[in-house]
């Protein structure tokens, strides 16, 4: 879409219509012009390489870890980064890049340095060892800290661009196609370290305190794929201009609505009752993926390949890494599909009911774990994973949206990211001493709680209040 139709697009009509006492004229506004499917693809395209370097992450940062001394009992201390800074972060984000315009555009500087800075990140964290200024696992820790605060900068303003830039009816479109993008990256990235040992013959073992070299170079291909994806992001795409914006959006402002950002605590206090009732939900859900995350690469290494979790230089353990990433990569392929069918499991049951069976399959296939011995029946467990981990990235936020005034859509969006990151920051700060003082340090059993909290959030998920799913049903039908 060129400037010039973008223009041909923007309304020119300068009446405005008022609005009740106390509430500020409307501008008349015109519906967002549509875009092309490439044109959306572009637009997404970006956030596929940052899932390729966030799957990276979730795959390798234990194992990386433990290479560098950390004790599985200490792994959930360290990656407490990651939602400490999210919960910091991607508010933060959010609002600038509300305010942001200049020659990038409005989410695209975002995006870029986050993106620049997360691959820097990448590169360094598994040459931590070569760093001798301080002890590999805190120096490994803290480029986790960095990754992670760089993921969010960049994610967040890919969420926004969709709504900044298509009509509300491509909306759908929009976030499907980014979906499957974030699915496609998360499988690259996850499968990368197993195909650079197994396919190109790449060492996969190294001297104590060192990462392998298929690690190491999975790390650098996720960088460049990284930088790569969104630098086509940013020179295919273009945002509106404060003036072509505005065209298409209505600004309206209550003036009796309390200013600054103590409101945030009203707010809070205020949330409607569907939000406090899904933050129980969310709290199961990311309590359980946590510790999948954490302690599924040390669980798998321990219980079903029976490594010593203080061996980390054999080609054993380097199997059960590499074969965790290719487990991690099934479940996140399984769920871009699963995306795709999930509204109309919706349509025919209700929201709840199919995020319920989705919770159900995910607690089913990470207990199904504890009774496997052949990895490679590893990935049935995942297809449940899967279908959890679709469910969670789209439900609850159809549930909630449902029941949040939209003039509040964006301050409770990101209170409800709380409920994403409590639950995370809890176990961060537990889960390791759990699994050690009453596990005897098996992370398996870690697994298995994730398993028995995910059914836990199934069956609170029918407790939720859903008063917007007739409305839901009627309108998608």
């Amino acid at each position: 879409m060129t400037g010039n139709q973008i223009q041909a697009n923007v309304i020119t009509d300068q009446n405005f219509t008022l609005t009740e006492p106390g509430i500020s004229p409307i501008r008349k506004v015109m519906e967002r012009p549509k875009l092309t499917f490439w044109q959306i693809f572009n637009m997404s395209f970006g956030f596929m390489g940052i899932q390729f370097g966030f799957a990276l992450q979730n795959g390798n940062a234990s194992r990386i870890l433990q290479t560098f001394g950390a004790d599985v009992e200490h792994l959930s201390l360290f990656w407490l980064a990651a939602p400490i800074t999210g919960m910091i972060v991607q508010p933060i984000i959010g609002h600038y890049s509300d305010q942001t315009w200049n020659r990038l555009g409005r989410r695209k500087p975002y995006f870029l340095v986050g993106g620049v800075l997360a691959a820097l990140a990448l590169v360094f964290m598994p040459n931590a060892s070569m760093l001798l200024f301080l002890p590999p696992v805190i120096i490994g820790a803290g480029v986790l800290m960095i990754m992670d605060a760089s993921f969010n900068v960049a994610m967040e303003p890919f969420r926004a661009l969709i709504a900044d830039n298509l009509p509300d009816s491509q909306r759908g479109l929009g976030f499907s196609v980014q979906t499957f993008l974030i699915g496609l990256g998360a499988v690259l990235g996850s499968w990368l370290p197993y195909i650079f040992s197994e396919w190109l013959h790449i060492s996969k073992t190294a001297a104590p305190g060192h990462v392998p070299n298929n690690v190491i170079f999975s790390f650098y291909v996720g960088a460049f794929a990284m930088i790569a994806c969104l630098l086509w992001t940013v020179l295919r795409t273009k945002e509106f201009s404060p003036q072509e914006y505005a065209a298409f959006q209505p600004q309206e402002v209550d003036a009796h609505e309390p200013k600054g950002i103590l409101t945030i605590f009203t707010d809070f206090a205020n949330m409607p009752r569907t939000m406090r009732q899904l933050g129980l939900v969310q709290f199961f859900s990311w309590f359980a993926l946590f510790s999948m995350w954490v302690f599924g690469a040390p669980a798998i290494a321990q219980h079903v390949y029976h490594v010593s979790a203080k061996d980390t230089t054999s080609a054993t353990f380097a199997d059960a890494g590499n074969w965790v990433g290719i487990c991690f990569g099934i479940y996140n392929g399984v769920s871009a599909v699963y995306a795709l069918v999930l509204p109309a499991i919706a349509r025919a049951t209700s929201r709840k009911i199919a995020h319920a069976f989705s919770l159900i399959a995910g607690g089913v296939g990470l207990l199904s774990i504890f009774f496997i011995q052949n990895p490679t029946t590893l990935i049935i467990s995942m297809v449940g994973i899967g279908l959890a981990w679709g469910s969670i990235l789209a439900m609850p936020y159809a549930i909630l949206s449902g029941s949040i005034p939209a003039k509040k859509m964006g301050v409770y969006m990101g209170i409800f990211n709380f409920f994403i990151t409590f639950p995370q920051i809890i176990n961060g700060f537990f889960g390791g001493w759990i699994v050690k003082s009453f596990f005897g340090g098996q992370a398996i059993y870690a697994i298995v709680l994730a398993g028995i909290f995910m059914l836990c959030a199934a069956i609170s998920v029918l407790y939720v209040q859903d008063d917007t799913d007739v409305m839901f049903k009627q309108t998608a039908a």
